[in-house]
């Protein structure tokens, strides 16, 4: 199974249809050559292995982000206690 964390994107490359996402505090670049509609900066998109698979709303982007944080913050507490 994969999870997918939402994306932010960040930074267009047209020319090279790629763009660069920002995924909890991470950038890298991904592929959007598989994407029928254009990506714009403020999207936010679902990657699956360096491919954005598709754009997703912004309040259900949100949402996701908060509870994966929740999980990270939880894990690290764990790891401190």
């Amino acid at each position: 199974m994969c999870l997918s964390i939402p994306s932010q994107v960040v930074e267009l490359h047209n020319e090279e249809q790629a763009v660069t996402v920002e995924t909890m505090g991470v950038k890298r670049k991904v592929s959007s050559h598989l994407m029928g509609e254009p990506l714009a900066i403020g999207d936010y998109v679902l990657i699956h292995i360096g491919f954005v698979m598709n754009k997703i709303d912004k309040a259900d982007a949100e949402q996701s982000l908060a509870l994966y944080q929740e999980i990270v913050d939880k894990i690290g507490h764990q790891e401190h206690s």
